[in-house]
């Protein structure tokens, strides 16, 4: 059986966007790509209504890209739980209000039991400050949450 992954947006942009001039990201494209290319089939592949409506967002021609590469992803639906844990993530200080999208990217992958939520997103989603207290809130409200990870730390295994 597969492992399952979350997809946030930020991987499809990347994935999807022109190639930068800024070497970091263009770094960060070339990393996408090899993980989409090579590694994407060892996987149970997972979106949301959110990342779906941020993916459409944007130039048409950019929105279009992204969404014809989401197009047979399944969708996990957006339960109530999802929002209760969303917010939780968001008012008992996990994340800042601004970041309201991703504590839900983060709670549709938890309430859902995916092992990995894939992200480029390292201010709000990836980062080992708030990823303590990300955790602890997904299991104080029952659930596991997810290893949360770059396509680089999820390039191996």
């Amino acid at each position: 059986m597969k492992q399952t992954v979350y997809i946030e947006t930020s991987i499809v942009s990347y994935l999807t966007s022109r190639p930068s001039n800024d070497i970091r990201v263009a770094a960060n494209q070339n990393t996408t790509i090899e993980w989409w290319e090579t590694r994407s089939p060892l996987f149970d592949l997972y979106v949301s209504e959110f990342v779906l409506t941020e993916a459409s967002f944007g130039n048409p021609d950019a929105a279009n890209r992204r969404m014809t590469v989401l197009e047979d992803i399944p969708e996990l639906t957006t339960l109530e739980d999802v929002r209760r844990l969303g917010k939780a993530l968001i008012y008992k200080g996990s994340l800042p209000v601004k970041a309201e999208i991703d504590a839900y990217h983060i709670a549709v992958a938890a309430v859902h039991g995916m092992e990995y939520l894939l992200t480029w997103n390292c201010t709000h989603i990836a980062n080992a400050i708030m990823r303590p207290k990300i955790e602890f809130l997904c299991r104080e409200f029952g659930y596991e949450p997810p290893i949360i990870c770059t396509p680089q730390e999820l390039m191996e295994g």
